[in-house]
């Protein structure tokens, strides 16, 4: 389909097709009497019809924005400095010397009950806490309920060297590792161990999430997710991005530029060649007054705690060091290439795939990471939502082979491009003015599963060792928090030039 191949300027109405499993897991509800009652439960589809309605309400596209090429064009280009959203950063030093920066928000600690459901993010390919997306979802979630929202905390799980996150070792992420997501997993359930964790997943991030769910099965310690856009058969998907001009040249190469810039600015690091610079020692308590301009072009934040105490890189065999050095050195001299070259050269090899697998080419790391194979062992609630003409997902799994478990819901809906679902603005402002029609959705969900599930999270205890926070009986993963962050308001901070956001 061509970018202008729409035959109208305007799109009818149309409900999303939903996609319930044959026969839908019962969840435990809160109990809203006595405790000597007989537990409460209702399936999913029930929950969904009665909890969720706006689903099942009709979506509409603007006149302008007609088409999936140009809902994911707008969601690209578009400003949506209207929503703001103001974090609280922390750094999280692993125990690989990687670093993770937790957003969250409301950035006052104090503010909530210790209790309150806690919204745990994702995001896309190379994108961060500033996406639109994002910002979309949490700042009404994170609103009060006095003032309409739901009242909840929300943290967006930045991936190594993404938002302002330096690099610090020689992984990066991928689609496939999880252990990342893990790690965050135990210091937020650390630090708020009377809380719901309930998971939003965007593109990559959705990815990273449903196969989170799947791994950890009923020792996740997220209580119930939303998916958008999840990429599912990243194979599949890739040959039919790939199998058109425009799919090619605009949305595979940007993906891949977009991974290019990224190592090209952390080189040294990736390839063994260069300490990192560690957190600035000067950014403690005072941080929050200081602006954070700078984050996303310069490393240069550091911390108390120095290069020296973090023998770099940690535990990294040296042949394993001297392979991503030179995955390193031939990735940087690809001339605008497309996300497959890019995951062909670097991604398979410093991605977080495990060394043992020795994956041969992007196809097989494709079919590693992809996260359709493992959805039937996902335990937990998950709502997915996907666009039917998304132009860089093109497979959804949907029938009750695809899918393969009781507690997966699928919904596509019939317009909405990738992270787009623009549809117009309700509130008068203007012709060209719009909302995202999945906002509400996810919060109705959102709401739902904080304040009406009552899922048991039986994940392993935690403890720490050496300073780090670790998991009993879990692979060698642990965190430390490291000084750095502070307040991060995204409407006055510079983005990565070049950088195409939205995906």
């Amino acid at each position: 389909m061509g970018l202008f191949s729409y035959t109208s300027f305007s799109k009818s109405p149309s409900v999303s097709d939903v996609y319930y499993p044959p026969k839908p897991a019962d969840i435990p509800l809160k109990r809203r009497h006595s405790e000597k009652e007989k537990e409460e439960t209702a399936n999913i589809r029930s929950l969904l019809e009665q909890g969720c309605p706006s689903l099942f309400q009709e979506y509409s596209t603007p006149w302008w924005l007609f088409n999936g090429h140009m809902q994911t064009l707008y969601a690209i280009l578009g400003d949506f400095a209207q929503a703001p959203v103001i974090y609280h950063r922390t750094y999280l030093r692993l125990t690989d010397g990687g670093t993770l920066g937790l957003d969250f928000t409301p950035p006052e600690r104090s503010s909530l009950p210790d209790e309150t459901p806690i919204i745990v993010v994702t995001h896309g390919l190379t994108g961060g806490s500033y996406e639109g997306y994002v910002r979309a979802v949490l700042g009404p979630a994170c609103t009060p309920v006095e003032r309409g929202g739901l009242g909840y905390r929300a943290v967006v799980v930045n991936f190594r060297g993404c938002a302002g996150v330096p690099i610090t070792s020689q992984q990066l992420y991928s689609a496939g590792y999880t252990d990342d997501l893990r790690t965050a997993l135990m210091y937020i359930s650390h630090q708020y161990p009377k809380a719901p964790l309930l998971g939003l997943g965007f593109s990559l991030g959705a990815n990273i999430m449903v196969r989170y769910l799947a791994e950890e099965g009923e020792k996740s310690r997220l209580s119930a997710v939303c998916s958008l856009a999840c990429p599912w058969d990243m194979a599949r998907n890739g040959l039919a991005i790939n199998s058109t001009f425009i799919g090619r040249n605009m949305y595979a190469r940007g993906m891949g530029i977009n991974f290019h810039k990224l190592l090209k600015r952390n080189a040294a690091v990736l390839s063994g060649k260069s300490l990192p610079s560690s957190l600035s020692s000067s950014r403690t308590s005072s941080a929050a007054s200081t602006p954070i301009s700078e984050f996303p072009e310069s490393p240069s934040h550091r911390s108390s705690l120095s290069s020296s105490d973090f023998p770099f890189p940690p535990q990294l065999d040296p042949v394993r060091s001297l392979a991503i050095a030179e995955a390193v050195s031939v990735a940087l001299k690809l001339r605008f290439p497309g996300l497959d070259d890019f995951d062909d050269v670097f991604t398979r090899i410093a991605g977080g795939v495990p060394p043992e697998l020795h994956l041969p080419s992007y196809k097989e790391y494709y079919a590693w990471a992809s996260s359709h194979h493992v959805l039937k062992d996902v335990r937990r609630p998950l709502l997915s939502i996907n666009a039917s003409d998304d132009p860089v997902i093109k497979f959804v799994p949907k029938t009750a082979e695809e899918v393969g478990n009781p507690w997966t819901t699928i919904v596509i809906t019939p317009g909405g491009g990738h992270l787009g679902w623009f549809t117009p603005s309700s509130k008068g402002y203007g012709l060209l003015e719009t909302t995202r029609w999945t906002t509400k959705p996810v919060l109705e969900w959102l709401g739902l599963a904080g304040n009406e599930f009552a899922i048991e999270v039986n994940s392993p205890e935690l403890y720490f060792q050496e300073g780090f926070l670790r998991e009993v009986g879990g692979k060698e993963l642990g965190c430390m928090e490291i000084e750095g962050g502070g307040i991060i308001d995204w409407s006055s901070t510079k983005m990565p030039d070049g950088m195409i956001r939205g995906l």
